[in-house]
């Protein structure tokens, strides 16, 4: 992450933890730095994994407590996968527009944005009388390798993460 953003969601969180009474500790910080340092989703227990690399005092009720408040600031979007798995998405700052596919089988996401996706939604949205206060697609399927092959690599490395978990 350009060291300008990492500032810039350093600053926001600040100013939003201020107005919660709340304050800026190293763990914290490092959690930022991991959940930043980072263009892929991840769940709070990948976070607190890369947290622990930089700061290994950051404990799981930290990073449980901190998610949170980094989704209600807007800095994170949380995307639920629909098996009651929840991840981050760290670029939502950098492409505030952007929609996801997430494969029901493998859970991974590909992230796209489309000019034409966001005439759409500015067309439904104003035929239907709404004002978006935000905007988020998430269109679920089967990825084609997983199809053609039978299996795929994101499959077969949540196979082996969920396998070193159990």
């Amino acid at each position: 992450m350009a060291t300008d953003l990492l500032e810039r969601v350093r600053k926001s969180l600040q100013e939003f933890l201020s107005g919660k009474g709340l304050r800026r500790t190293p763990q914290r910080e490092a959690i930022i730095e991991a959940a930043f340092g980072t263009d892929d989703h991840f769940n709070a227990e990948d976070l607190l994994k890369r947290a622990q690399e930089i700061d290994r005092s950051v404990s799981r009720a930290t990073v449980y407590r901190t998610l949170p408040l980094l989704v209600e600031s807007g800095l994170l979007r949380e995307i639920e996968l629909g098996t009651g798995t929840k991840v981050y998405d760290p670029n939502f700052i950098d492409r505030p527009t952007h929609n996801h596919l997430i494969c029901v089988d493998c859970n991974k996401i590909i992230e796209f944005e489309d000019t034409n996706m966001e005439l759409l939604e500015n067309c439904i949205t104003r035929r239907l009388g709404f004002s978006p206060a935000s905007k988020m697609i998430k269109i679920e399927g089967h990825c084609d390798e997983l199809k053609r092959q039978g299996s795929c690599e994101h499959l077969r490395t949540r196979e082996a993460q969920e396998g070193t978990r159990g």
